[in-house]
């Protein structure tokens, strides 16, 4: 049962009253929308964990309450589908106790204007709520700067992974992990090739020990993160503030740690940084596209820790998985993709789940651009330019720029660049796009390639671009014709 903490509006003189209808049911008039959602969100803050509070209910607002309707707007799908199917009742809840009559809650999505570098919702909290009484104050920050103590992805969860031969002692590893932190696999390593789902377990732990474990702090990093923050920590005199940051979460998660090889002092800090969480039995995660043998400059202590712990691999998938991966995301998409073409997908895509998905992406896209069910002919047509490809060629971030800029008309300089001018905005996001799907740079290598932006650029431009080719034929069409010539060279 929920908590009930609000009594009915009938037993309030601080809430304005409202007429009656016909039916028996209260109209709230549009001034008092406000009001009686910041009442009812104060209840729901207090029913659930501060991460389910800051990642699914925070960004709710009011939209109008009439005829036991109260419709509220939330920013994306993803957060529409996830309240409605775990918290609405809740909401329904807490607002019939707040007016005194049933409520029945319906969601919208909103339309938001999206900034050119705005955060990845889900990725990063949202803006702080308004301070409460005898609220504590917020976490210092590893670098005096105020920072996001949760770095998750909510799409990322065991849910969505694929388990299969290929990966699924790293699947199992991170399940045990998730579920008893600290205690088993400590540290647990998981390498492999870039785009074969290291990043969708870390965020899949972290997404898990928050739903489950809500005292106790996760923190996701990458180690460009690590290493900016505590560069900054010297620049600012801040090093108290980053020690307690890294070294007072429960569980740290850290992404691409082959970047610390050549790096003395990083070694240095994270080597005791890792010590100290290791001293309290706090669980640490870590992911390189290589094994800790292989990773060339790292120290031996650093190494030798890494080695104490359990070292799993992640292979590329074989045929039975890669049609399982596309199945599921046809699934979760709610596409209705044939077997034949999945199959045939499947079969010419083979060492990257990234550029799979990116191959379903562009069939179903232009499927619904054209009107018309998809096809196996439509499928080959499409993805010509994999099929047609031998022995594929060399692709770097140089070169898709080099493709983006004459297409668009603008320089290099000028994609790179800060101008936030609309078409200069698409080419570049365009380029980020390509770049994410044709080569194996993570999210934070792109991030410094388009002038040394951060990594959550990256991950928006790469989603609205995946979005748009579905729904604008203009975009669809560049972008499969950059893919083309930067595949074929021209």
């Amino acid at each position: 049962m929920y908590l009930q903490r609000i009594t009915r509006t009938e037993e309030r003189s601080d809430l304005p009253r409202t007429p009656r209808t016909e039916k028996g049911r209260s109209d709230v008039a549009v001034t008092q929308l406000a009001e009686l959602w910041t009442k009812c969100a104060e209840s729901l803050r207090e029913q659930v964990s501060e991460t389910t509070w800051q990642l699914w209910l925070s960004a709710i607002e009011p939209v109008s309450f009439s005829d036991g309707v109260f419709v509220l707007s939330v920013p994306n799908g993803l957060i529409r589908e996830r309240v409605e199917t775990r918290y609405l009742p809740m909401i329904e809840d807490t607002l019939a106790n707040e007016v005194g009559t049933a409520v029945r809650g319906r969601l919208e999505t909103r339309e938001l204007e999206e900034p050119e570098e705005g955060p990845l919702l889900g990725l990063v909290s949202p803006p702080p709520p308004p301070v409460r009484e005898n609220a504590p104050p917020p976490p210092a920050s590893g670098s005096g700067k105020e920072s996001p103590s949760v770095l998750l992805d909510p799409k990322f969860v065991f849910d969505t992974f694929v388990a299969a031969s290929s990966n699924r002692l790293a699947h199992a590893a991170a399940q045990a992990v998730a579920e008893t932190p600290g205690r088993s696999y400590n540290p647990l390593f998981i390498y492999g090739d870039s785009g074969l789902g290291k990043t969708h377990l870390l965020h899949a732990i972290g997404n898990y020990v928050a739903e489950n474990f809500s005292r106790r702090k996760v923190l996701y990093v990458t180690t460009e993160t690590f290493m900016n923050d505590f560069v900054d920590s010297l620049r600012t005199s801040t090093t108290l503030a980053f020690k307690r940051r890294y070294r007072e979460c429960d569980v740290l998660l850290i992404d691409d740690v082959q970047f610390m090889e050549n790096k003395e002092g990083l070694q240095e800090e994270f080597f005791h940084t890792y010590n100290d969480l290791k001293g309290a039995s706090k669980q640490i995660v870590l992911t390189s596209d290589r094994a800790p043998k292989s990773i060339e400059t790292l120290e031996d202590r650093l190494r030798s820790r890494f080695l104490s712990g359990l070292i799993t691999e992640i292979n590329p998938p074989d045929l039975e998985t890669r049609l399982a991966i596309l199945r599921s995301k046809s699934d979760s998409e709610h596409h209705d993709v044939p077997d034949d073409v999945l199959e045939f997908i499947a079969t010419h895509v083979k060492n990257n789940i990234r550029e799979l998905e990116g191959a379903l992406t562009r069939i179903c896209a232009f499927a619904k651009l054209n009107k018309e069910p998809i096809s196996l002919d439509q499928a080959q047509s499409v993805l010509s330019d994999i099929v047609l490809a031998g022995e594929p060629r060399r692709i770097t971030p140089q070169i898709i720029l080099e493709a983006t800029a004459a297409s668009y008309g603008f320089s290099i300089d000028a994609i790179c660049g800060p101008s936030r001018t609309r078409p200069l905005v698409t080419a570049r996001q365009v380029a980020m796009y390509l770049t994410r799907e044709l080569t194996d740079y993570s999210y934070p290598a792109i991030g410094r390639v388009f002038g040394k932006r951060d990594h959550t650029t990256v991950i928006h431009a790469v989603d609205k671009i995946t979005g748009q080719m579905h729904e604008r034929r203009q975009i669809y069409e560049q972008v499969t014709e950059l893919i083309q010539q930067v595949r074929a060279g021209t």
